[in-house]
């Protein structure tokens, strides 16, 4: 390749900013939106790459600050790479370990050279530099690597923190970029931060557009925050961020938000939630969730959903999954394929739908079906309609 990712917006939504692209990266060339599977320490939790490849995941997420402590550095140099090392084909995005200074708080000391934290392994002493988290992913081999970046929690409300955090953030872009030593083959996308301040996220966003990248993700939300707060980020930042490179919502997963996020012109998201969920014996399905725990499946022979082309719902019964969910480890891999396949169905629905000038559709036939008494969310009618989709 002459360049380590070539983006190119195939169709847009003539109504909102939805779009469908092709992203070609080193491993694969990528459909988007696109919905990736978390593989935070070089494995989708209960699935094999193969599988992953039969439902046509085409690009899955692993985490720097795991994969450097475990197996580390010199393991993934000499397996030459992640791909190699768990036989994964297509492509790979890696985080920056950024995240870990939220979920991982009560271990880590945040400065202006990088984070110290403990190992939740061992208890040692590390230093995650943005210079550090660069030669990492260096090593990890990823189409894709995040920038190491100051994470605050969303519902904080200390302002200052927030401004340190933002303009930090942009600091440590330029080091990272400094540190890069596989530009041809690998894209740093930065981050934009601020928070819940309009003010900070446009300081942020502006700032990395003085920057030579190929892609740019959206920041520190999905953290509890009000959904009005959610989506008006989103659209803030996308709205800045240019149009012909891929905008990638970080930590988004629940299907109501993709389709949202959808429509105000995101491409990329990635989240723990569809295999999460299928540990607590939850199924996904286009009116929401079930709980396969519940005693109202025992005797429930009826695939998980009709016409799902998953093989679970191929070859299994509700009533045999609810059978083994509590006592047996192999139904957290049949449901996490069955939502994970949800997932990669909603997004080529999304894709589709948007080729065929019919996203408005698509996006009512979804929110009927998730809310059948059409009492929408306030929020989802606000975003939807501020790019112009009203919801019957």
């Amino acid at each position: 390749m002459e360049k380590a990712l070539e983006f190119e917006v195939i169709a847009s939504c003539t109504t909102s900013n939805a779009r469908s692209s092709l992203m070609k990266l080193p491993h694969y060339t990528v459909e988007t939106p696109v919905f990736m599977p978390v593989g935070t320490k070089g494995s989708v939790k209960s699935v094999l790459p193969e599988q992953l490849e039969d439902m046509n995941c085409q690009i899955i997420l692993g985490n720097t600050y795991h994969l450097g402590l475990r197996p580390g550095i010199e393991l993934l140099k000499k397996a030459k790479g992640l791909h190699n090392f768990m036989g994964w084909k297509r492509a790979l995005l890696t985080d920056s370990g950024g995240f870990q200074m939220v979920s991982l708080l009560h271990m880590a000391e945040i400065n202006e050279q990088g984070v110290n934290f403990e190992s939740p392994y061992d208890g040692t002493k590390s230093l995650l530099t943005p210079e550090k988290s660069i030669q990492i992913q260096n090593a990890i081999g990823a189409d894709i690597i995040m920038q190491l970046d100051d994470v605050v929690e969303t519902t904080s409300k200390d302002n200052e923190r927030l401004e340190i955090a933002m303009y930090r953030t942009t600091r440590w872009l330029d080091r990272c970029l400094s540190a890069h030593e596989r530009p041809n083959e690998q894209n740093i996308f930065p981050i934009v931060q601020g928070g819940l301040i309009e003010d900070l996220r446009k300081l942020s966003a502006n700032s990395h557009l003085e920057r030579k990248v190929n892609g740019y993700a959206i920041g520190g939300l999905v953290g509890g925050e009000d959904k009005e707060d959610f989506w008006k980020m989103v659209t803030l930042s996308t709205n800045i961020l240019p149009f012909d490179k891929p905008k990638y919502v970080m930590g988004v997963g629940f299907a109501v938000d993709l389709v949202i996020c959808c429509a105000l012109g995101a491409d990329m998201f990635d989240c723990v939630f569809p295999t999460r969920t299928a540990r607590f014996g939850c199924a996904l399905i286009s009116s929401g969730q079930i709980s396969l725990r519940n005693k109202k499946f025992k005797m429930d022979f009826e695939p998980i959903e009709r016409n799902c082309c998953c093989s679970t719902c191929k070859s299994y019964t509700r009533a045999y999954i609810h059978q083994i969910v509590s006592s047996e480890a192999v139904s957290c891999s049949l449901l996490s394929i069955h939502n994970l396949n949800y997932q990669m169905q909603l997004m080529k629905g999304i894709r589709e739908s948007i080729k065929e000038n019919k996203f408005p559709e698509f996006v009512q036939e979804f929110m009927t079906n998730m809310f059948p008494d059409k009492n929408y969310p306030q929020w989802c009618l606000d975003a939807l309609q501020s790019v112009n989709i009203e919801l019957k």
